[in-house]
């Protein structure tokens, strides 16, 4: 296993949170470096077992060998599906830490960092998926451009952006990051650069991978997975995801409509295990400067 493929964000907030038992049956819909997993399985005692999720193939070469671990190279939105494979009817806990492992923003040949511009741009977690961050410059419409970089990036010059785009491929194709970094420059303000392109760069990776939509799958099939008393952990990482996340563990759906029963009271299937979110300490932060963005939410399936 690589030194660092991905340092595992409030690791101790995330698996605290879950209140593992020595019989515990969980699932780790983000399995990545192992972080996340070999803490849990260091919880969960002989009797326990643990199902790790992770549709990158990369991630395979971390996975270690324990007979209370089971690992599933799939797209957690297929949670489902597989875990009535495996015979497995509820499960104790989940854990979920969407954060793009640092191993892929420093791998050149998988273009999901605008540091390396003669990258191609791919994005793709599940490298045999069809759909690249170049297909989607070379075919959407402007609409649609401006969509995605309005709603998943948050850009306020997304529709100049997408124009910018199709009339550049109108002449040349984009294939490299340099070639999508050509047309922001005229996009990005002075010192606020970085920003920015984080910004668009956000936006296409969740297009690529279809990471709202999947998102929503997983927590709706989670609650499912999740006995009564279950718990389950959620590491965001951007507005967008945590949105969602705060949304449906306080009403049971995306747009935080609150339905309340005869009495006033809140018809949700969860209960908040902190009401207030969790973010890293300062210590961490200074350790790990990807942790900066993180926010855990947990919920106590009623």
């Amino acid at each position: 296993m690589p030194a660092i493929y991905h340092i595992p964000v409030l690791l101790n907030e995330s698996i605290d949170g879950l209140n593992l038992q020595p019989d515990s049956i969980c699932i780790d819909v983000t399995f990545g470096g192992g972080g996340h997993s070999r803490e849990i399985i260091s919880r969960i005692g002989k009797n326990g077992h643990l199902y790790s999720f992770d549709q990158d193939q990369d991630a395979i070469r971390n996975i270690g060998e324990d007979e209370r671990f089971t690992f599933v190279h799939s797209n957690f939105r297929y949670l489902k599906n597989f875990m009535r494979y495996h015979n497995v009817e509820v499960v104790d806990a989940i854990l979920a830490d969407l954060g793009v492992s640092s191993h892929h923003f420093d791998d050149e040949s998988r273009g999901f960092s605008f540091r390396f511009t003669e990258g191609e741009l791919d994005m793709r977690m599940n490298q045999k998926s069809g759909k690249t961050a170049a297909n989607i410059l070379n075919t959407y419409s402007v609409e649609e451009l401006a969509d995605i970089f309005y709603l998943y990036g948050e850009l306020k010059r997304a529709r100049q952006i997408a124009s910018a785009i199709v009339k550049k491929r109108q002449t040349e194709e984009y294939k490299t990051i340099k070639d999508l970094l050509d047309t922001l420059e005229a996009f990005t303000n002075r010192g606020k650069e970085k920003k920015i392109l984080a910004q668009a760069f956000q936006a296409l990776r969740i297009e690529v991978n279809e990471e709202m939509a999947a998102l929503k799958e997983m927590l709706l099939q989670s609650l499912e997975a999740l006995k009564t008393g279950g718990r389950i952990s959620v590491i965001t990482y951007h507005s967008l995801e945590d949105r969602l996340v705060k949304n449906f563990f306080k009403t049971g759906n995306f747009e935080g409509k609150v339905d309340k029963d005869f009495y006033g009271n809140i018809n949700t299937p969860f209960r908040l295990v902190n009401n207030k979110v969790i973010v890293p300490s300062k210590e961490e932060e200074e350790q790990n400067s990807r942790s900066r963005s993180a926010k855990l939410r947990i919920a106590e399936k009623i």
